[in-house]
């Protein structure tokens, strides 16, 4: 038998890195939920988000907002890209430029934990700190000066519907698939909005009766990755007759609960993912025979300076 084949007729098609972005796993909580939960019949799961190869959920909203800014030929490999980011979205571009070949400026607050700073130049951007004090509001505006002086495009996360796309392609279908069609009940931290208005877009068409719980800080509290936005810088995407019900949660409560899902469940978490599962246990004690699903936005492990994980 010959056993030699020509180059050219391998056709094992591999992965790249971007192709391992989605499906990632929806994991039932077992400890923490109590007797309680499980006497009403409810479940609670959490969709592992940090999963993803630049370790969150905005890994979907940066590719898809990149690859379609190609495709209709707003950008092309070796422009500059710019975007304003508190972290998450920042990491996810950098690495979606890393893999497509653009350079990429982020403008982030100075007050953002170091391993946000490493991981985004770990992929080879350019970041720009802005003063703490002006907060996400000054980062964005500085970022659209420098677009209007010509120094790079803004890809925009805050008003690109390709954004919420990602959700409505991607994670929205994902959980309907992996609950059976059971979801009742979709918890998310509100920051850009895109996840969460991808994500009830699609469940919405499949069930109207799905509750749609936006997590949201205490009025002070400082929850990174969850905003309250000044009426001026709501993201453009954002609709709130896609959100059923708002909820708040204190950074003291969201930074003990990310304590506990990491002692307690083995799911090491950031804090914005923390403060919906607060919101998710919360929902639960008011409901019965409910399959409530929160989004676990990214890992623990960029959060370990801020002091949150004490030794």
């Amino acid at each position: 038998m010959n056993l030699l084949r020509n180059e050219n007729s391998n056709t094992m098609a591999y992965k790249t890195i971007a192709d391992t972005i989605g499906n990632t796993p929806l994991v039932r909580l077992v400890r923490i939920p109590g007797a309680e939960t499980a006497e009403r019949g409810n479940i609670i799961l959490g969709k592992l988000e940090g999963n993803n190869p630049a370790g969150s959920v905005k890994d979907r909203a940066a590719m898809s907002m990149l690859r379609r800014a190609e495709e209709r030929g707003d950008i092309k490999p070796g422009d500059t890209l710019i975007e304003a980011t508190s972290g998450n979205t920042g990491i996810a571009l950098a690495m979606a430029a890393a893999i497509r070949g653009y350079k990429m400026l982020l403008l982030m607050p100075e007050n953002q934990s170091e391993e946000r700073k490493q991981a985004m130049a770990a992929y080879g951007a350019q970041i720009m700190l802005t003063p703490k004090t002006g907060g996400m509001e000054y980062a964005r505006d500085m970022a659209e000066q420098m677009q209007r002086d010509g120094k790079g495009i803004i890809l925009d996360q805050f008003g690109n519907g390709d954004n919420p796309r990602a959700h409505y392609e991607g994670t929205g279908p994902e959980i309907w698939r992996d609950t059976d069609g059971r979801v009742t009940h979709f918890v998310s931290a509100m920051g850009t909005t895109g996840t969460i208005m991808g994500v009830s877009q699609y469940l919405k068409e499949k069930s109207e009766a799905i509750r749609i719980i936006g997590a949201q800080p205490e009025e002070g509290s400082q929850i990174a990755g969850i905003r309250k936005w000044p009426e001026a810088y709501l993201p453009k995407i954002y609709d709130k007759a896609r959100v059923d019900q708002i909820e708040y949660v204190t950074q003291a409560a969201a930074e003990r609960m990310a304590r506990r899902l990491a002692a307690e469940e083995g799911i090491f978490c950031g804090i914005s993912a923390a403060g919906a599962c607060e919101i998710a246990l919360r929902i639960s004690q008011t409901v019965e025979n409910a399959t409530i699903v929160f989004i676990v936005c990214d890992r623990g492990d960029r959060y370990l300076s801020t002091g949150v994980f004490p030794a």
